[in-house]
């Protein structure tokens, strides 16, 4: 039908119809259209239903602000997605778009019924209507909440399409492609500067694509602009359109989400369908205009009540009239300019309804020339229509009292209260912002960032205001990175300034409390409701946000938080500025979880770490396991087994004869200096300075609170180095706390640390037979109990490989780690697999390590420690040195509550009928206590162990280092099960298998 649609207005291609349908029905529109511009273009202002009260909604801005026109959009299997802006969704040959919110279709929605029901779902109801009787809340409330919280339909499908990331450098980034950043653009687009232009919208130009009447340099708008972005992108300026500045992070870090394919209609192969900027810019000018506001009135949200300059939008860029006989209902100059441009095209416009007692006499001729009615000092106090609006009601009003009303019929109603300017990106970055008493709004003050904010950003209105701004701009950050702006200067005609006033909410001679003046559009709140919340007690602006839900919708109060703060702080009696702004956080418009996630989605969710000797365990049939994102060898099956089985057989192998275990992925950090000792000394709880080279000692690493955050073996390879690992998962923590404490608390030690994690790789062997195997290939060292005692570690060359040696264990067996390059891991561990043969050697893997080291009593942090956990209570009080002046948690570990009694600590379980424990199984003292029953503590570890003949298990019980010998219980599902509490050490408590047997 196309019925508003005006011939020869709008930048759309005429010459190129797009067919697309809105719930089930076919419409036709035009190459350039959004899915608002096409429906409006048809006469259909209805899109959509509000969150809370299912009122009828249309569009009321014509951009990412919108509150109303919401939609659900499908191209096919996977690729449906909800709550998209119909105002900025582009359309293309057979979109599919959907309402939303509404049961069973948008014009009969049976959850209209809550509208009749207002009273009832005041400001804060969830907190007063739920709460009585107790019992209906997890049969009712709770029920009914989660069925009506959202707006569209989560997608239940796997969504096919990519997204992908890059990083960006350059000079100057601009956000906001109007008169200013494109002005800023042409300062700074000079020899040497990488500058990048942005703008969210399909195309550059921002208020220029609405308002094409001006002259810029003597040519038309539109033809000046054209030929402005040629010469832009000739001076190697990067132009990115349909690209969302989403958030201002530190250090001017920007991010950028560019959509690529949602305006085409067959997608291109191997194109991503949105890309994510991560981009650091030495200065960035922030250009991105001001938001218009609406005026709060009783019926302000009826479908055909649009902001007026969004209908001078839809006119000039798009071709379309908002409304064949719409009424303008203002308190600023610049909704006078929609209504001439309107009329212009064929309107008629019922009359202008301005709020002023007086407006500049050039608006007043202009409007007589056009036969346009004037009706100044009125205000609107209703409207009419059910799914469009076809009437408002308008007062007299003047000195406080408002007169009787007459009825204007209308197809649309376009209101203006003002202009606030977009501050989402510059509160970002923690910027200072001032308010403006003669504009009534907030504007940029001071950022810590290397930013500048043009435009009408802070509050300079009209084209050549925004031009002159922007060059200035523009030269200030050139002159910031020290070099020459280019010499630019416009002139403008018939450019549109103006003026205007500032409303709360408009007279009414109805009753405020019962007027439906809607704030926020999305989430139904009203000017009341922000009253109500002051009278109940809510003070503070976030917490009158959080009681109403005034600016939390999705278009993050863009439309409403001006009018809100205006309302809450007429209602405290308090000015503006001391009530203040709520905060804004990223994103600046809702930005899909595929742009963040990026690359990182199934096998590529989380980066897989592998090392150099992975290929042969995958080989070798192993079965793997995450750790710490490194890919590890779990267990080596063999044919026929299980789990159980095969890990069984590898504990067996390690004890009677040779295992052989990659633990490449153990941390490995090097600390280097002459103060390394120092270093040591003061993050380690154990003392280092007597510590010899070529000696090793086992590390426990506390946070400031005293609890346990790692633990290693360390060897000191000389005076000034040594040699530190960590556990696999905690590599990159430890490194960053050793680096925040040399950085921040000892600048004056003299000390470099190196993460050295995947420099080298490390095959252990284990058993009685290790040293055997060992022998023939070490080159510089005798391995005997005399020569290499165990915990020793020195430089030598391993099956003619330089290596690093350490005599260590993890098992309670002859223990030796060898450290060589990467990339001769998997060389020597061929050699060593060679060699073994004789031994009947075995690969083992992480669950036969596990096994292992709990039959010793070795913990694994994360595992046996969970964040509260001190060496006392994990038994290792023997690692805190007693006479060490301080270190890391020494304060921490002499608060009470770490010295208190009968703190959780580490024991052994064993099973009274052999039953092997689940992990985090809780324990109680009395399985008799009535529920909920008192947990003393959980466990932590839980195996077979073949070497104890019997289940295992370590837990943490509640002053369990004075209960050995004391019976606890575990209840499960099925029964409670009865354990001893013993030692941690279930296997070979004298340590007598650690030394070398004769002939090794």
């Amino acid at each position: 039908m196309n019925d508003f649609r005006v011939s020869g207005r709008g930048r759309i291609d005429a010459g190129k119809p797009v067919t697309f349908t809105f719930d089930g029905k076919s419409y036709r529109g035009f190459e350039g259209d959004t899915v608002a511009s096409a429906l409006l273009a048809n006469g259909q202002h209805l899109m959509g239903r509000s969150f809370k009260y299912h009122r009828p909604r249309g569009p009321v801005a014509a951009g990412s602000e919108e509150p109303n026109a919401l939609i659900g959009t499908w191209r096919g299997p996977g690729r449906f997605e909800p709550n998209t802006r119909a105002t900025v969704q582009e359309i293309w040959p057979g979109l599919e778009a959907h309402s939303q919110n509404r049961y069973p279709s948008l014009k009969f929605d049976i959850g209209a019924v809550n509208d009749a029901a207002y009273m009832l779902f005041s400001a804060g109801f969830y907190y007063k209507t739920f709460m009585w009787p107790k019992s209906f809340w997890h049969k009712v409330y709770e029920p009914f909440i989660r069925a009506a919280a959202g707006l569209g339909i989560s997608p239940q499908e796997e969504d096919p399409d990519t997204y992908a990331s890059r990083y960006l450098h350059c000079d100057v980034l601009i956000v906001g492609a109007g008169p200013a950043g494109l002005a800023a653009a042409r300062a700074a687009a000079v020899d040497g500067l990488k500058v990048v232009l942005v703008d969210e919208n399909s195309e550059a130009g921002g208020t220029l694509l609405s308002e094409p009447q001006a002259e810029i340099n003597g040519q038309p708008a539109w033809q000046w602009l054209d030929a402005e972005i040629e010469e832009l992108k000739a001076c190697g300026v990067s132009i990115m359109t349909r690209t969302t500045a989403f958030g201002y992070y530190h250090q001017n870090m920007i991010g950028l989400c560019q959509k690529l394919t949602d305006h085409l209609g067959t997608l291109p192969q191997d194109l991503p369908r949105e890309r994510l900027w991560r981009v650091r810019a030495k200065q960035v000018v922030l250009a991105q205009g001001a938001l218009e506001k609406p005026l709060v009135f009783n019926g302000n949200d009826r479908p055909g009540v649009m902001l007026a300059g969004s209908a001078q939008t839809y006119l000039n860029r798009y071709g379309v009239l908002a409304g064949k006989r719409p009424v303008i209902l203002t308190s600023h100059d610049s909704a006078w300019h929609a209504a001439f441009d309107l009329a212009d095209a064929g309107a008629k416009i019922e009359a202008i309804v301005d709020t002023r007692a007086s407006v500049a006499d050039d608006l007043l001729a202009d409007a007589k020339k056009r036969g346009i009615r004037v009706l100044l000092s009125h205000t609107a106090t209703g409207t009419s229509g059910r799914l469009r609006v076809s009437g408002i009601r308008i007062n007299p009003f003047s000195n406080g009292k408002v007169g009787s009303a007459i009825t204007l019929s209308c197809d649309a109603v376009l209101m203006s209260g003002g202009w606030t300017p977009s501050l989402h990106l510059f509160s970002h970055t923690k910027g200072k912002l001032a308010w403006d008493d003669n504009r009534t709004t907030f504007l940029p003050s001071e950022t810590p960032e290397d930013c500048v904010i043009a435009g009408a950003s802070r509050g300079l209105w009209g084209i050549a205001a925004a031009l002159e701004d922007g060059v200035a701009k523009g030269r200030e950050v050139v002159s910031a990175l020290s070099a020459s702006a280019s010499d630019v200067q416009y002139s403008v005609t018939g450019d549109r300034t103006g003026t205007g006033t500032s409303h709360k909410e408009l007279p009414t001679d109805g009753n405020p409390g019962k007027a439906k003046a809607f704030v926020d559009f999305q989430n139904d709140v009203t000017a009341k409701d922000l009253r109500l919340a002051v009278r109940e007690g809510m003070r503070s602006i976030e917490h009158v946000k959080r009681y109403t839900t005034n600016g939390m919708a999705t278009d993050q109060g863009k439309m409403s938080n001006i009018n809100g703060l205006n309302i809450a702080a007429d209602a405290l009696g308090k000015p503006q500025p001391e009530v203040g702004l709520t905060t804004f956080r990223p994103p600046y418009t809702p930005t899909s979880f595929g742009a963040f996630a990026g690359y990182h989605r199934g096998s590529h969710f989380e980066v897989v770490r592998k090392t150099g000797i992975d290929g042969w365990a995958e080989a070798n049939g192993a079965v793997f396991e995450p750790v710490g994102q490194w890919r590890r060898a779990w267990y080596f099956p063999k044919h026929g087994e299980d789990m159980d089985a095969a890990v069984g057989r590898e504990c067996r192998a390690v004890r009677q004869s040779l295992g052989i275990f990659d633990a490449s992925t153990l941390g490995k950090i090097e600390v280097v200096g002459p103060d390394a000792v120092e270093f040591m000394n003061r993050m380690y709880t154990n003392p280092w300075t007597k510590l010899q080279p070529g000696r090793c000692r086992y590390g426990l690493l506390l946070g400031d609170d005293g609890y346990i955050r790692d633990d290693g073996v360390i060897g000191r390879m000389g005076q000034d180095r040594f040699h530190v690992t960590t556990t696999t998962g905690g590599a990159a923590r430890v490194l960053n706390m050793m680096e925040d404490y040399l950085q921040t608390e000892w600048t004056d030690l003299n000390v470099w640390l190196t993460s050295t994690t995947e420099q080298w790789a490390t095959i252990a062997l284990n058993g009685p037979n290790a040293a055997r195997l060992l022998a023939p290939l070490v080159e510089g060292v005798e391995l005997t109990d005399d020569a290499f005692p165990h915990m020793s570690c020195i430089e030598c060359k391993v099956a003619g490989i330089p290596a690093r040696l350490f005599r260590v264990s993890f098992t309670g067996e002859v223990g030796f780690e060898v450290n060589v390059a990467q990339p001769m891991g998997r060389t020597l561990w061929d050699i060593l697999m060679r060699a073994g043969k004789q031994y009947d050697i075995t690969p083992y893997g992480t669950e036969t390590m596990h096994v292992l080291r709990a039959e010793k009593g070795f913990i694994i942090v994360g595992q046996d420690t969970d964040g509260t956990v001190t060496p006392y209570d994990a038994g290792q009080g023997w690692a805190v040195a007693k006479k060490k002046l301080d270190f890391v948690g020494m304060r921490g570990l002499a608060r009470p509550d770490l010295v208190a009694e009968n703190r959780k600590q580490l024991v052994g379980l064993l099973t009274e009928d052999r039953t092997k424990l689940e992990e985090g199984a809780h324990i109680v003292f009395d399985p008799n206590q009535q529920v909920p029953m008192k947990m003393i503590g959980h466990v932590t570890s839980s195996y077979h162990s073949d070497a104890a003949g019997r289940p295992i298990a370590l837990a943490l019980v509640e002053g369990g280092h004075e209960r050995m010998g004391e019976t606890v219980h575990i209840p499960m599902p099925d029964r409670t099960i009865a354990a001893q509490i013993t030692s941690t050490v279930f296997y070979d408590p004298e340590n007598t298998r650690l030394k070398i047997a004769s002939g090794g």
